[in-house]
């Protein structure tokens, strides 16, 4: 049973994956710490950012289990990531770990950009996770707030539009909802919501194995 869980920064999907992998007992995997964890070795190990073949390399070396998104989480590692996320050699190593991790037992849940339309076509449950820019800025702001840091509205607007633009834009795997994906968005709507929401799309798709 796999969820494939997609969406753009800050749409909540990731809240939404993690509590939906506890719901079943599912495995979970935020793909995007992926591409992290590949610039912060070669961050760590001091090597360049624009060298496909090095960072293909190090890609490959990437162990998926116990990803530690609060250290992956900060804006040097994010903007290290954004570089070598369009080399296409460390996208396919990296894809090709992902659909590993997707094959685990008793199931898997899944949230990225590609999953549904590149990662795992085939997934049992498809979900797209959206929300307005302005909505999505305000969690992200509100979040920085909650855990002690400073943070400016404006400048966190304008990073959720501008990786928009090039999530939707890159010509290697672009963000978009996959045809037959359900789409959930949360502009309005509370995580609690949003689960439940999810919860009864995939209680239907387990009743049909």
């Amino acid at each position: 049973m796999i969820i494939a869980i997609d969406g753009p920064a800050a749409s909540g999907k990731g809240t939404l994956s993690r509590r939906l992998a506890e719901e079943y007992g599912f495995h979970h995997l935020d793909t995007g710490l992926t591409y992290r964890a590949t610039a912060k070795a070669l961050i760590d190990a001091g090597l360049p950012l624009d060298d496909e073949k090095v960072a293909e390399k190090v890609a490959k070396g990437v162990e998926l289990a116990g990803l530690d998104r609060d250290i992956l989480s900060s804006h040097e590692i994010g903007e290290a990531a954004s570089k070598i996320a369009v080399m296409p050699s460390v996208r396919r190593a990296l894809v090709e770990a992902q659909r590993d991790f997707s094959q685990r037992e008793p199931g898997t849940v899944l949230d990225g950009r590609d999953i549904g339309t590149v990662v795992c076509p085939d997934a049992r449950v498809k979900l797209y996770v959206t929300a307005s820019p302005d909505v999505r800025a305000r969690r992200r702001y509100d979040e920085i707030l909650a855990k002690g840091g400073v943070a400016d509205y404006a400048a966190i607007f304008a990073d959720v539009k501008k990786r928009d633009e090039r999530d939707m834009g890159r010509a290697d795997s672009p963000l978009k909802p996959a045809e037959d994906a359900y789409l959930l968005d949360t502009s309005e709507m509370s995580i609690e919501a949003a689960f439940q929401a999810a919860k009864v799309i995939i209680d239907a798709a387990l009743k049909t194995t």
